[in-house]
């Protein structure tokens, strides 16, 4: 899959992701620097595995790991299996 003419990421998704601090780098094709989506409940809660200890203003603590409320990263796992 080619990301930059496959993956399509819709507008609203886009405003929703106002706090992103790493200029939507998950956009970038770069798909080993995105965090690993380790579980997923129906689709709606992430448990994710961070590949950086970068601060991340979608990143929320949740005991022994994070999960993720991160409107891109969500979409791109649900709907593309990244």
């Amino acid at each position: 899959m080619n990301p930059k003419t496959d993956i399509k990421i819709s507008e609203d998704i886009l405003k929703k992701t106002s706090r992103c601090k790493k200029n939507f780098s998950c956009l970038s094709g770069e798909i080993s620097t995105l965090c690993k989506v380790e579980f997923c409940i129906e689709d709606k809660i992430h448990f994710i595995r961070c590949v950086t200890t970068m601060p991340c203003s979608y990143k929320i603590p949740f005991g022994y790991s994070y999960v993720c409320i991160c409107p891109v990263r969500k979409e791109l796992h649900n709907r593309y299996k990244i």
